[in-house]
């Protein structure tokens, strides 16, 4: 896709987050708007995945760390064709297969079921050194958010993917430098990020992650690292796209009100 075709597709993902997130009454808007361009990027133009057939042995796969976030996820898979657009009504319901974190036995596309911050840089390696011994070619992608890396698990993750030199995978991180409760610089400070993964062994590439053409160079790059993990350090903003929640700890988990969600259906057209 074209870089146009491409915001426009990262609009619609957060179009459908905010209408989630108010008809649920509940969600992580903050979050989940901040890295609408990365998988924008992810599943329009960089992974190879089929919709008609999601569970392809040779598919990409992607594991979103950051489980909170699903409603990002789940209106990405609905955009790409999983399952109808009609489903994401259901966001949180009870009676709904899209619950508050991705679940892989029921939701089509998801191929890890996440929630418990910090493990998913282990799945991904598990599926990266799969594709190794497997002699397949797919590659494995993991998106964390920046308060996550906190965990201590996160760590031996990078540790074993550096080890292992898994060139199939590339690591995510979505730096809007705010969790639930603050800057992660006050909370736990884990700056600066990129020189950690660095020496962890990582081939590390800092980029504007609301900007399209540098996601985009990102992953390309991404592909041609050999014998080591990726780590792309994305600087995004907290709310993108939404005013009033654009740098706000606390959006991180409300759901707007009428006239709020209004305004930002309104912004978003």
């Amino acid at each position: 896709m074209k870089t146009e075709d491409l915001v426009k597709k990262a609009l619609n993902i957060r179009r459908n987050i905010v209408e989630m997130i108010y008809t649920a009454s509940s969600g992580h808007p903050g979050g989940a708007l901040s890295c609408a361009d990365l998988l924008a990027c992810l599943y329009f133009s960089e992974m190879n995945i089929n919709p008609e057939n999601p569970k392809d042995e040779n598919r990409d796969r992607f594991v979103l760390s950051k489980g909170h976030a699903s409603s990002a996820l789940y209106a990405t898979l609905a955009e790409k064709g999983f399952f109808p657009k009609e489903d994401l009504k259901g966001f949180r319901n009870i009676n709904s297969i899209l619950q508050g974190h991705p679940d892989s036995k029921k939701i089509p596309g998801v191929d890890m079921s996440t929630g418990s911050l910090g493990q998913g840089l282990s799945a991904a390696n598990g599926m990266a050194i799969a594709g190794k011994l497997d002699n397949k070619d797919y590659r494995v992608y993991c998106l964390m958010g920046d308060g996550e890396i906190e965990e201590g698990q996160i760590w031996e993750a990078a540790m074993t993917a550096s080890h292992y030199k898994l060139d199939n995978l590339c690591a995510i991180v979505d730096y809007n430098n705010l969790q639930i409760d603050g800057k992660i610089t006050e909370v736990m400070n884990s700056v600066p990020i990129d020189e950690k993964f660095k020496s962890f062994g990582f081939n590390v590439i800092n980029i504007n992650g609301n900007d399209i053409d540098e996601i985009l160079s990102a992953f390309a790059k991404a592909r041609k690292a050999k014998d080591r993990p990726t780590a792309i350090i994305a600087k995004t903003v907290k709310g993108r796209g939404v005013s009033f929640m654009e740098n706000q700890a606390g959006w991180h988990g409300k759901a707007p009100k009428k006239e709020e969600y209004e305004m930002a259906i309104q912004e978003l057209r």
